[in-house]
């Protein structure tokens, strides 16, 4: 039997949270759930996520400053930024960093499963249109 893909998901809202935690299982990934980037960092499992999906605007640290302490500490995780307030500055620039995908909440399922197959085959990112 072959060990599912785990996907770790960090969103400070509670609801949204459990959903993308819901539609993470229904995919067929393992998946852990944080309400916050330091409780993600304080991980046992830190090393173990095929991807990481993360909310742009979060208290005390946000989805890209999360995003560039993983590369900065050697760590980086494929990444997927979700917001509720995208922009074309934050988008342009977490891209360019090399974050696979930005999408736009609620976050449309099928950008979604495009954006974990990027991840889970290339790790390139892929241009949205948030």
């Amino acid at each position: 039997m072959m060990k599912k893909v785990l996907v770790s998901v960090v969103e400070d809202d509670r609801f949204f949270r459990e959903s993308m935690k819901r539609l993470m299982r229904s995919l067929g990934y393992a998946v852990e759930v944080f309400p916050s980037a330091a409780d993600f960092l304080a991980s046992p499992r830190l090393a173990e996520p095929a991807c990481l999906i993360a909310d742009v605007h979060m208290p005390a640290m946000t989805g890209i400053e999360l995003y560039r302490h993983l590369v900065d500490a050697g760590r980086a995780i494929p990444t997927i930024l979700v917001t509720a307030y995208p922009n074309d500055v934050d988008r342009i620039r977490a891209v360019n960093d090399g974050v696979v995908c930005y999408l736009r909440k609620p976050v449309d399922e099928q950008d979604l499963k495009r954006c974990l197959q990027a991840v889970l085959t290339s790790g390139e990112p892929i241009e949205e249109d948030s």
